[in-house]
């Protein structure tokens, strides 16, 4: 069963730009499809993007067109690229595969704050 370690999160003015990266610690080549989730406070866990092993990538309406997903087979590493970053985009944000939200597993995450 693969590990996953969120990073890059931080602190960023609105309209300002991050990059977050999820490592596994496995290979990711074959896993079906590998998700972006976010929570802020008082909220419930919200799917943001989705890249599958196809190299399909879907995005929650409230981010598309700012926010683009990928893949590095080679590193075992996957990207959310956050552009144009809004106070409403602020949260904890956490990557998953579909075996880790079968078991119910959450790794520790990484926040996301923007200021306006």
């Amino acid at each position: 069963q693969v590990q996953l370690v969120e990073s890059g999160g931080g602190l960023v003015q609105a309209g300002g730009s991050l990059r977050l990266s999820c490592a596994a610690s496995g290979s990711i080549y074959s896993i079906n499809a590998i998700y972006w989730y976010r929570q802020a406070p008082g909220k419930q866990r919200e799917l943001v993007a989705t890249s599958t092993s196809g190299g399909t990538t879907t995005y929650a309406g409230s981010v598309k067109g700012r926010f683009t997903i990928s893949r590095d087979n080679a590193k075992n590493t996957v990207y959310l690229q956050m552009n144009s970053l809004k106070p409403e985009d602020t949260a904890v944000y956490y990557c998953s595969t579909p075996d880790r939200i079968y078991r119910g597993l959450w790794g520790q995450g990484t926040q996301v704050t923007v200021s306006s």
